[in-house]
């Protein structure tokens, strides 16, 4: 290679080394300039979070999106500043978000159409949890193993109970399912089975499976005394002339519709996180999906 060819691809990379700063340097403005408008803090991350949504938050920063969070906003030049209230998450976005208390959202559904969406941190499913000696394998909530199976601990509005109807088991399970949340009826308020309590009654024998979305298990099989098994459910819900009710989804962060600046800063960010992301989700002992599966 000549010398003017040396200097000249020098010169290049140069200049294309000049030109990502000086674009990363737009981007950083923009953000600045966005978050100024919003009135809030441009060295800050505000955090939406609930303290009655453990694993996934709680109030001593101790639930795995906290963590992402915190690694995130580290990975952004921000200090992470969590806003915490006692309502479910389900109410995050309309309580918190919108109303400008704070900035991200953790763990979104992609296409979550209340937010601009970032790109997936992860992908993972529905599971079955099971005894481990009880020897189910399956990941088909159809299967002759499944069906077979009397009492099911899972979580109310979510697809388990569709399958629980589909496979004739949910009349059988109503009065055990409402017997986990002291028979509180669903009429006009939140109410939820805790991912710890369908884990207990799993491993205590109550329950023959437990059906519930992968993070909010996953910690509590993993540190359970009684060795239990979490299947990944491989089989979506069929609907006649209606698309599928799909058992895997991929989650990301979610922020306000008009602040797509936060949104490109959480996106380099996401990329720069995500090593420390997935340790954290496997310590977490979630199971990860590849994405498109």
């Amino acid at each position: 290679m000549s010398t003017r060819q040396v200097v000249s691809r020098l010169a290049i990379a140069a200049g294309l080394a000049f030109s990502g700063f000086a674009i990363a340097g737009l981007a950083d403005a923009a953000t600045v300039e966005a978050d100024k408008a919003a009135g809030r803090n441009p060295h800050e991350l505000r955090i939406c979070a609930s303290n009655v949504e453990a694993p996934f938050s709680a109030p001593d920063s101790s639930g795995f999106e906290d963590r992402i969070a915190v690694v995130l906003a580290q990975a952004m030049g921000r200090k992470p500043v969590f806003v915490r209230n006692d309502q479910p998450g389900i109410y995050l976005v309309r309580d918190q978000l919108d109303k400008n208390n704070c900035d991200v959202v953790m763990g979104v559904d992609v296409g979550d159409e209340r937010v601009l969406a970032s790109k997936p941190y992860y992908r993972t499913g529905y599971v079955l949890v099971t005894k481990a000696d009880r020897n189910i394998t399956t990941g088909d909530w159809e299967d002759q193993q499944i069906k077979d199976q009397t009492r099911f601990a899972v979580r109310f509005y979510s697809p388990a109970e569709t399958m629980l109807k589909r496979i004739g088991r949910f009349e059988d399970n109503a009065a055990y399912m409402y017997s986990l949340v002291n028979f509180k009826s669903r009429r006009n308020q939140w109410i939820q089975v805790p991912g710890d309590r369908i884990v207990t009654e799993v491993a205590s024998g109550e329950a023959d499976v437990g059906i519930a979305f992968a993070p909010e298990v996953a910690r509590y099989v993993k540190s359970s005394s009684t060795p239990l098994r979490i299947t990944v459910i491989t089989k979506d819900i069929d609907r006649p002339n209606d698309t599928p009710i799909p058992m895997h989804y991929d989650q990301a962060i979610g922020v306000r519709k008009n602040d797509p600046e936060l949104l490109k800063e959480i996106n380099a960010a996401l990329d720069k996180a995500r090593p420390q992301i997935e340790q954290i989700l496997t310590q977490e002992g979630i199971p990860l999906l590849e994405p498109n599966t």
